[in-house]
């Protein structure tokens, strides 16, 4: 797309990957960038100020949209009350079975903490599409995790037999990916009908604003490209004493979209309980980012103490520097300044059959009297587990850890 060749093998120093990519992108204006990006399908995209993004046609739809969104997609099915077990420990959404069409991070994370309220969260992945491995290790906790091809006719019938008895849908892609393969929210609520029983659909993604028809909801991206649309990284350079954008450290807004998911996903769950019916929850990276800016920056006093406390070489970074090389310092900061985040007593383990090995991962930090929170089984990789919601292992000696 910039004229580069598709592998380098022999380019293996790291500030010298950043002056190849870094000259073949400057040979390009921005406005040239933005074609090739709509040409390759690619997911790049400018780096706004957050006063130039809600000068935008996006930003200025993105303005009129809370956090996060639950509207019924039908009502005419009753209420689903939620399950009640007299043996063993209580969950507050067990039985409840979601099906994860997601990757990376942020969607994940919906059916990660689902998970950890008892629900049985299946992740349907596809071996035609990549994922970032490590983060599997962390977003896969409590879940079984199969591999299927919705554009396979024999998958197909495996995943429809799947829908016949899913709750709860997780579309952690972008707006219309998973409508195309045949499965629109109005479509599945139509058939939800039929069965009596509604279900609730979750949709996650970069750039949100798809109910309002905005200019970029439908672009693909992820946290990195929404931090930088909407200011949040010219706010990270700034912080560091920078009149250029820095990516933040970490994959906070990720993590963050996830838990906005998971509210927006009990609110619906919630809603079908009392309610009836079929409920849409939408939300995105983007509205977190701007949730988070609507917050404010610290107080400078606080800023300086932070930058006073903080390794300088974090403050060394610069608008090239990668994700992981911001997030490499930061956590060596954070680790130094702050042991105690670390430590094993907030942490627990067990031993993953999926990868081999014994798996660490932090306790659940929410506690609620009566009902149990945590996950019954470790982690594994995308497409471990058959597709099926029968025979499922549970480790409830992990709820007590």
């Amino acid at each position: 797309m910039i004229g580069l060749p598709a592998f380098l093998p022999d380019l293996t120093n790291y500030h010298d990957c950043i002056d190849t990519i870094e000259g073949a992108v400057r040979q390009f204006s921005g406005a040239e960038l933005e074609g090739l990006n709509r040409e390759y399908r690619q997911a790049g995209a400018p780096v706004f100020t957050n006063e130039k993004y809600k000068k935008t046609a996006h930003g200025q739809v993105m303005a009129s949209l809370p956090l996060f969104t639950v509207r019924p997609l039908s009502k005419d099915t009753p209420p689903v009350p939620f399950a009640e077990f007299t043996n063993g420990p209580n969950q507050c959404l067990q039985g409840l079975r979601v099906i994860e069409l997601c990757r990376v991070i942020a969607g994940p994370t919906i059916g990660r903490s689902l998970a950890a309220h008892g629900a049985s969260v299946l992740k349907i992945t596809s071996s035609q599409l990549p994922d970032v491995p490590f983060f599997q290790l962390d977003v896969n906790t409590g879940k079984h995790t199969t591999s299927l091809n919705l554009k396979d006719a024999a998958d197909v019938e495996i995943f429809e037999s799947l829908l016949e008895t899913a709750d709860v849908i997780i579309d952690g892609y972008r707006p219309g990916v998973i409508a195309r393969l045949g499965y629109r929210p109005e479509d599945l609520a139509a058939k939800a009908a039929q069965r009596g029983r509604g279900i609730v659909y979750v949709s996650e993604n970069c750039f949100g604003g798809s109910e309002k028809g905005a200019e970029w909801a439908c672009r693909p991206g992820w946290q990195q490209i929404a931090d930088c649309v909407t200011g949040v990284a010219w706010e990270q350079g700034h912080f560091m004493g920078l009149n250029e954008p820095v990516v933040p450290p970490f994959p906070m807004s990720d993590y963050g979209t996830g838990c906005v998911g998971t509210i927006a996903a009990l609110s619906g769950i919630y809603r079908r309980a009392t309610e009836g019916g079929s409920w849409i929850c939408r939300t995105s990276l983007s509205q977190y980012d701007l949730f988070l800016l609507s917050l404010g920056m610290y107080p400078a006093d606080v800023q300086d103490q932070l930058r006073r406390e903080h390794d300088a070489q974090f403050f060394e970074v610069r608008h090239n520097d990668s994700v992981d090389e911001v997030g490499q310092r930061a956590l060596a900061s954070i680790r130094y300044l702050h042991p105690t985040l670390f430590e094993d007593h907030i942490l627990q383990s067990a031993y993953s059959e999926g990868y081999g090995g014994v798996v660490t991962w932090p306790k659940e930090p929410l506690e609620v009297e009566g009902i149990k929170i945590g996950h019954v089984r470790p982690t594994r990789p995308n497409g471990y587990d058959k597709p099926s919601w029968e025979d499922w292992e549970r480790d409830e000696s992990l709820l007590d850890a």
